[in-house]
């Protein structure tokens, strides 16, 4: 079984973007910038947050973190937001989910510019993906695909199972998916043999939450199997899949952690490199 090297795979995609960094600044005398909003101070967006920082300085990016309380009126964060989609030197803004209840996503989604969202969730972005057009694809299912295609580049008419129909990861994978002709199937807490359809999968997507759900017994011999869950619980860290059953019928599989985490924020710098390009043309 190989096991899919999440971290190996994030570094040598920022070297990538380390090495065409360079080659903007040379062309254009400026570089992407990435601004990030981070509301509040819950532990897990923080850390993520200095992570993105860290990487993005890493490949030689502009990075910025504004910083508001989690009691800041909702009119700030919209004009903040109005501010950096007139800035020129911002290629790509992102606010960090999850928000304060009385801070409206949707409204906060919807006021950041198509062309500096970085992370796909714009429903411009979100109509591009599912019409095969150009657009910002959301990070996490991003990097799912580029392991997926490390594994098997030649994806036509694979069959592919995703368990979760979240707007973050089942629905945006399974646009990507179609697009490279796999057939697809979407599954969630209503399918009536959700063991039976993942028995189907050459490819099977994990991402739901449910600590270890997909049992060795529910996966084919030889499948790529790629595990979204991040789930906290007495053994420590475990995914979406049962790793040490699933690891004996896989033919490949990703760890949790170290596994889709790691490419998560390599994709963000990547959407960011490509906002910067396509603003350049």
């Amino acid at each position: 079984m190989i096991l899919i090297d999440g971290k190996k795979a994030a570094a040598e995609l920022r070297e990538e973007l380390r090495k065409e960094v360079i080659e903007l600044k040379d062309k254009h005398n400026r570089v992407p910038g990435l601004t990030v909003i981070l509301i509040g101070d819950l532990t897990p967006s923080q850390i993520y947050v200095r992570n993105k920082e860290k990487s993005a300085k890493e490949v030689g990016l502009n990075s910025e973190v504004v910083k508001y309380p989690d009691t800041v009126e909702e009119r700030v964060i919209l004009d903040k937001i109005d501010e950096l989609n007139k800035e020129d030197s911002v290629s790509g803004i992102l606010v960090q989910l999850p928000l304060p209840k009385h801070i409206d996503k949707k409204k906060i989604i919807e006021a950041i510019d198509p062309a500096k969202d970085v992370d796909g969730f714009h429903p411009m972005n979100v109509g591009n993906l599912s019409s095969g057009y150009e657009s910002s694809v959301p990070c996490t299912p991003l990097g799912c695909y580029l392991l997926i295609k490390q594994i098997e580049p030649k994806l036509s008419g694979k069959k592919a199972v995703i368990v979760g129909r979240s707007n973050l990861n089942g629905k945006p994978m399974t646009q990507l998916l179609l697009k490279e002709n796999c057939t697809v199937t979407i599954t969630h807490s209503k399918t009536k043999d959700l063991k039976a359809e993942c028995l189907e999968a050459d490819i099977l997507v994990a991402a739901v939450g449910i600590p270890e759900l997909v049992k060795g017994d529910w996966v084919k011999k030889d499948a790529i199997v790629i595990d979204v869950g991040i789930n906290k619980t007495d053994k420590g860290i475990v995914g979406d899949v049962a790793f040490d059953e699933v690891s004996k019928k896989a033919k490949a599989l990703t760890p949790v952690p170290g596994g889709v985490g790691p490419m998560t924020i390599a994709c963000l710098l990547k959407n960011t490199v490509e906002c910067f390009k396509r603003s350049q043309l």
